[in-house]
């Protein structure tokens, strides 16, 4: 209906008020621009809509299947061409399919924010929109003109859609199921979707005048009439009409599956595509070489009956394979068909000098035409194909004039042959080379006509910032409040059983890098990640070591992690710190404490990264060395924290300036948070680039107000492998109100510690960190203290472990303990609900997790009663 002709911002009008919102473009797109667009909007939106394509049953599905298969003006394709064409838009508009198209064409998943490129420079850059976006779609590819959409949205622009009237309405409203997939309807804002002829000029010059940027598809007067349209300096991104071809060696011509594969080429999509093949080249050489011979004389005999050989060896291939995938007899258009009778009577003409050879199926369903001359000769399409000699040494000479029309070339070949003819043809102007068979086939990111889209579509832009302060700011798009934060996950918590359950079923290319977790908590779990993941992972947690005051480029780091048995601390950090450019030392950590300390003085270490139990060890064992040594001034920790005492320690006797947590994290989730300048204590950003985050009740799963206290639950955003999707981490924590002085406006939480870290023993419920808090605050204790529960003798005992270099004596300690923690002195008392005991130890006694070196702060060795 001409009502429903045109969709603008949301909805469907007529195409008078079409005319009339045109006028007034310019401020629309002033707009819509004010307000930024999240690359992850844009792929939550086509995630959900490539997920209602891929059931068949779907409404979003059902819908669309009419709009290709009703009437619209044009002869719409058959159902299995309909259905094949929306598996095509479900696979294109899937998350992991963009994001990998991201990677490739503008770095990473989130191209719009400004980070730095060299962390050891504070230098900014990102990928920001052109601004409006004008698309002149073709008629002969159902879903290009939605996808380059969907291109122009992901580069951040306003987006403005023309197709023709006689085309299918497929285009408009793929693009209003994708604004209805936005709840924020910022995506929704930025397209417009018009179908009206080229003709209507006025339309057209309301449309370009504006743009900042006009994609076309089309030939040379169709690219010559846009750009009279376009404003000067607007960027004309030209998709042309291409011509691809077919090069065969001797030996390749006569393998009857290559030929089998190239007809397949010849069938599908009816050489409608740019990258069908429309010649066939033979790396045929003449007896005589060209220069012997005088200017016009006819090709040798040897070359036309190789050339006239091959062509009817081909027609009989084809003429099986087109059997096999029927089609339509010639074109219905009129002038298409009038040029293929032109085009085969010019050959047959031809014949009677001996120039070629017409092979043509009875049922004009294909034909062969064989040409002794090797100048590229374009193709009337629709199963016509030309076969010509060209000697590979005459490739630059013959095919170079043509280097603006040339696209694909499938080649077939030795494994040298194919590696020397690429660079040959490359060289004449060929963008892209494919196996025979291949043609038509495309992969995820790769370049179109020689070219990224993305990067066509976008300016590469910087920010240079000068100043100090600026030096912990990883990206400006921080220092800016959020307009539209992600909505809240939904759905059933999962655990780490269901996490473990799910490994089972996924695909061998989601599983790409496999971790342990330390086994602290438990039974050391198994997470996968794919390359990809864990590429964007490290560059988060690479952007919050410069938050937590790292400097790249001056600091010299010793990484001192846990290594081995698929633990992922040392791996990790080694590559956070390749991704800043710094100098790092790799040591993992080691029983050898000495050569560890002779290394750190050797190689003039000032930054150290590690867990706060080694680092403890490290600092004591080689107290002396260090000390005269003094060049420690940064102290990077993770996995544990350390305590105000040991802090204060570091400080005062080894010269330490700076202990900052290097980042809050997990092995199942990856990174979740940084520490900034101006973090106290556990507080931590989150990384919300990569997590969405939920505190809830710790008895119900409901959120809890502002400010209390709850379970943190991530949902992964950036992760094609392994989704772990409202995983409750086992950490409590709380909110922290307000922007951080820092001037960040991502979201604070203070870390409270494990579930495991509080148990209950004796009908009371008990925190380790309060045992820690008293003993640091009345004893003065800067040791580790590790709690073990038993109930051996029919009542439960609680020891309390502490070190013996820096413990008072056991019984001073039990006192104090006691009285200070109200639940424990009424425990132990009258009531006798459970005896509790100090004992010391040395640092070996301690038990801790074999992988990680983690410090087990509370051991249960309860066994069940009856």
């Amino acid at each position: 209906m001409i009502s429903e002709l045109h969709f603008w911002q949301g909805e469907f009008i007529a195409e008078t008020e079409a005319a009339e919102r045109l006028a007034e473009l310019p401020d629309l797109v002033r707009r819509a621009l004010a307000e930024p667009l999240s690359t992850e909007t844009v792929l939550i939106a086509c995630d959900t809509v490539s997920r209602a394509l891929q059931q068949p049953h779907s409404d979003v599905h059902t819908r669309l299947l009419a709009q290709l298969t009703g009437p619209a003006g044009a002869t719409p394709p058959d159902p299995e061409e309909a259905a094949a064409t929306l598996a095509e838009l479900a696979d294109a508009l899937a998350r992991p399919a963009l994001e990998r198209k991201l990677r490739r064409e503008l770095g990473g998943p989130r191209p719009e924010r400004f980070t730095r490129p060299d962390a050891r420079e504070t230098v900014y850059e990102a990928w920001a929109p052109v601004g409006l976006l004008v698309h002149i779609a073709p008629g002969n590819a159902a879903a290009v003109a939605s996808l380059s959409v969907v291109e122009g949205l992901l580069a951040g622009n306003v987006n403005v859609l023309k197709t023709s009237s006689s085309d299918t309405a497929l285009a408009p409203h793929l693009l209003a199921e994708l604004a209805a997939a936005d709840p924020t309807g910022a995506v929704g804002r930025r397209i417009v979707a018009l179908r009206f002829p080229s003709s209507r000029q006025d339309l057209m010059r309301l449309m370009c005048e504006p743009a900042d940027a006009v994609a076309v598809w089309g030939g040379e007067d169709a690219v010559r009439g846009v750009a009279a349209l376009v404003p000067p300096g607007c960027r004309l991104v030209e998709w042309g009409h291409k011509i691809s071809f077919a090069y065969l060696t001797r030996e390749a011509a006569t393998d009857r599956a290559a030929l089998t594969a190239l007809a397949s080429d010849v069938c599908r999509a009816e050489q409608q595509a740019c990258s069908s093949p429309q010649v066939v080249y033979l790396d045929v050489e003449p007896d005589a070489e060209p220069d012997t011979q005088p200017d016009g004389a006819a090709p040798v005999a040897a070359t036309r009956e190789a050339l006239f050989a091959f062509a009817e060896q081909f027609a009989a291939v084809l003429d099986e394979v087109s059997a096999k995938h029927p089609g339509p007899r010639g074109a219905d258009d009129a002038a298409e068909q009038a040029e293929i009778t032109t085009t085969e009577l010019v050959a047959r003409a031809e014949q009677h000098l001996g120039l070629t050879k017409v092979l043509t199926a009875d049922d004009g369903s294909w034909r062969v035409l064989a040409d002794t001359r090797p100048a590229l000769t374009a193709s009337p399409l629709h199963r016509t194909v030309w076969i010509k000699p060209l000697p590979r040494r005459d490739i630059l000479a013959t095919l170079r004039p043509m280097r603006r029309y040339l696209q694909t070339a499938s080649v077939a070949g030795t494994r040298a042959d194919i590696a020397q003819l690429s660079r040959t043809l490359i060289a004449a102007g060929v963008q892209r080379i494919t196996p025979l068979g291949a043609m038509l086939d495309s992969y995820h990111g790769e370049p179109h006509d020689g070219v990224y889209a993305l990067q066509r579509y976008s300016r590469r832009v910087s920010v240079q910032a000068t100043g100090a302060e600026f030096a912990t700011t990883p990206c400006l798009d921080d220092l800016i409040a959020p307009t539209a934060p992600p909505a809240a996950p939904t759905g059933p918590l999962m655990d780490k059983a269901a996490a473990q359950a799910r490994l089972s079923s996924l695909a061998p290319h989601h599983a790409q890098l496999y971790f342990r977790s330390g086994g602290t908590t438990g039974t050391p779990a198994l997470s996968v990640f794919t390359c990809d993941d864990y590429d964007t992972q490290m560059r988060a947690s690479a952007h919050g070591l410069l938050a937590a005051g790292f400097d790249p480029a001056h600091d010299r780091a010793a990484n001192l992690f846990y290594s081995g048995s698929m633990y992922g601390s040392f791996i990790s950090f080694f590559s956070i710190l390749e991704r800043l450019g710094a100098t790092q030392i790799p040591m993992a950590a080691g029983p050898d404490h000495e050569a560890i300390a002779e290394a750190l003085v050797e190689y003039q270490v000032d930054t150290l990264f590690g867990m706060p139990s080694y680092l403890w060890q490290l600092f004591h064992t080689q107290a002396e060395r260090l000390r005269s040594y003094g060049g420690i001034r940064k102290v990077f920790y993770g996995g544990e924290h350390f305590t105000a005492e040991q802090r204060r320690i570091l400080t005062e006797t080894f010269g330490v300036q700076v202990i900052r947590s290097a980042a809050y994290g997990s092995t199942d989730l990856g990174p979740l948070g940084y520490q900034c300048t101006h973090a106290r204590g556990t507080e931590h950003h989150v990384l919300t680039d990569l997590h969405t985050l939920e505190i809830l009740d710790p008895q119900e799963d409901r959120p809890v107000p502002q400010g209390q206290p709850g379970r943190l639950v991530f949902t992964t955003r950036t992760r094609a492998g392994q989704h772990l999707e409202r995983y409750q981490i086992g950490d409590l924590g709380r909110a922290v109100d307000g922007v951080c002085p820092c001037g960040s406006h991502t979201p604070r939480i203070e870390l409270l510690g494990r579930y495991g870290e509080v148990f209950r023993m004796g009908t009371y419920h008990f925190n380790y960190r309060r045992f820690t808090q008293v003993a640091e605050e009345h004893l003065q204790y800067r040791g580790e203290l590790q709690l073990v529960l038993t109930n051996e003798t029919g009542r439960e005992h609680l020891t309390v472990r502490l070190d013996d270099r820096y413990a008072p004596e056991p019984d001073t300690a039990r006192t104090a303990l006691l009285a200070h923690i109200p639940e424990l002195g009424s425990a132990v008392g009258p009531e006798a609900l459970l005896t509790c005991t100090v004992e010391t130890a040395p640092t070996p006694a301690f038990e801790r997790t074999p992988t990680s070196g983690k410090l087990r702060t509370v051991i249960d060795r309860r066994t069940p009663t009856a």
